[in-house]
């Protein structure tokens, strides 16, 4: 293990350690294709509001004034345009192609749109002219902007056509199966076409492709060959086999589709991916990356800044209570395993005696916590001072200067100390995959009363579930957390 740890290598990061989890081309791609449908989107905003401002002169028996009409607008279209943006954000609307909701989600979008932005008028006291106007504008907004994605799909959708662009997919499964779901598939999706590389089958099977391999292979001819998808037909696979081969696939940034069985679309809910001829379910990474990583490490950083700036007087009185307390440093520096299962030292608030740590070997027959965890409800070795600044969580908050040296974020798995760390089954060490974190669904669901195999699952949940907003979530929830001092100790 290394000394430090860095922000580079956590793997919702759109510049990981490993340079081929998401693709710099792919990345760029998806950039262009969101900026152009922003682009597009504020247009038809932008000429949808002027063609309904025509429609009202006219309506009115006025001949335009064709500058002076767009003086009223010009005022409040920059705060239109950033709602518009961020509901057609949350809309799906600036999602992948696969995904991208149509004309009928626009609509609905833009009528959300307007209910906020007259909601705001109203609050903000602005004065109406006419009450016809919102809806003129709806109708001319949602017009012009269906008409200018449709164009957009359609002339994207030729050029990825004559650009060559291909999905370069493997198909695993049984014989009969990948024959099914070959012929099935067709020869593209959504415009782009599939180049199949092969097909990865039991011994003994034939594929209606190029035999790669057998079901233990993926990972090898994922290292070989540059795969997009890896589509499967999970008849005959059993459950611990497919979640290897998901895992396999995850790890190198190939998305994994499923062909499921027909009493299995009757049992469960997946996240649809439209295909021709059959259904594909797409099974997601464990997180996303990119815009909202920025996103994250924006916030953290701000966020961190302003806990500093504003906690100054809370951390000078916290610095001379615990001087006055006991004798010591005002900060301790715990060695922490975070990212990638790398050290770094963790600030905290010191809560303990000076040299607390020399004696920890003597309390062991006296752990209270379950599984790696060291936890003593009543440590002799806490000061009183400590005692109140553990059970307000307020020995955490140096850990802000971790967050800004990128060793840690404020939302994430927590980091265990090293004895802890060497005491963890193989299977736990998927929570090293992220920053770790100054908060995280361990400290809201119960914190140290819960047994750590449960936490260690809480962290996976994180994990797959990872969003902007589920850690917005999760600080919100903190507060109270701390407040009622639920597990603390």
């Amino acid at each position: 293990m290394r000394g430090s740890a860095g922000a580079s290598g956590d793997i919702r990061s759109p510049h990981p350690s490993v340079p081929w989890y998401y693709p710099a081309r792919s990345f760029a791609r998806r950039a262009a294709s969101i900026g152009a449908l922003v682009f597009l989107d504020l247009t038809g905003l932008t000429l949808g509001l002027y063609a309904a401002l025509v429609l009202r002169e006219y309506l009115y028996g006025q001949t335009p004034l064709w500058g002076l009409l767009w003086d009223g607008p010009r005022e409040w279209l920059p705060f239109l345009s950033l709602i518009t943006i961020l509901v057609f954000w949350r809309a799906g609307l600036y999602a992948e192609r696969e995904r991208r909701a149509g004309a009928g989600r626009v609509v609905s979008s833009l009528l959300l749109v307007a209910l906020l932005t007259v909601a705001f008028a109203f609050g903000s006291g602005h004065r109406f002219n006419t009450f016809g106007f919102a809806p003129t504008a709806l109708v001319t907004c949602g017009l012009l902007i269906a008409l200018f994605r449709g164009s957009y799909d359609s002339i994207t959708r030729d050029a990825l056509r004559v650009a060559g662009v291909r999905r370069r997919a493997v198909l695993v499964g049984e014989g009969r199966h990948l024959r099914d779901l070959h012929r099935a598939l067709g020869a593209g999706r959504n415009g782009i076409s599939y180049e199949f590389l092969g097909a990865l089958a039991p011994a003994g099977v034939e594929p209606p492709l190029r035999r790669l391999g057998n079901l233990t292979e993926l990972a090898a001819v994922l290292e070989a060959q540059r795969v997009d998808e890896v589509i499967v037909t999970d008849s005959d696979i059993d459950e611990v086999r497919l979640l290897e081969l998901v895992d396999e696939a995850h790890a190198r940034g190939v998305k994994v589709r499923i062909a499921p069985r027909t009493t299995e679309l009757l049992q469960q809910r997946a996240e649809y991916v439209p295909g021709q001829g059959v259904p594909l379910f797409e099974l997601r990474p464990p997180v996303f990356a990119g815009v909202d990583w920025a996103v994250k490490r924006t916030f953290d950083i701000a966020m961190s800044i302003a806990v500093i700036v504003v906690g100054l007087p809370l951390w000078a009185v916290t610095a001379l209570a615990i001087k006055l307390d006991s004798r010591g440093p005002v900060l301790y520096r715990d060695r922490r395993i975070g990212l990638n299962e790398r050290e770094f030292d963790m600030l905290k608030f010191r809560t303990m005696a000076s040299g607390a740590a020399d004696h920890q070997a003597l309390l062991e027959a006296r752990n209270e916590a379950d599984g790696p965890l060291f936890k003593i409800r009543d440590d002799p070795r806490v000061t009183r001072v400590g005692s109140l600044l553990r059970r307000l969580s307020l020995d955490e908050i140096p850990q802000v200067l971790n967050v800004l040296r990128g060793e840690m974020s404020l939302v994430g798995p927590r980091p265990l100390p090293l004895r802890d760390f060497h005491r963890l089954e193989a299977w736990h060490r998927k929570r090293y995959l992220v920053l770790p974190g100054m908060t995280g669904l361990w400290q809201i669901s119960g914190r140290s009363s819960l047994g750590f195999d449960d936490l260690v699952r809480l962290d996976f949940y994180y994990l797959e579930n990872w969003s902007v907003w589920l850690d917005i979530s999760i600080l919100a929830r903190t507060v109270p957390a701390v407040l009622g001092a639920r597990g603390a100790y």
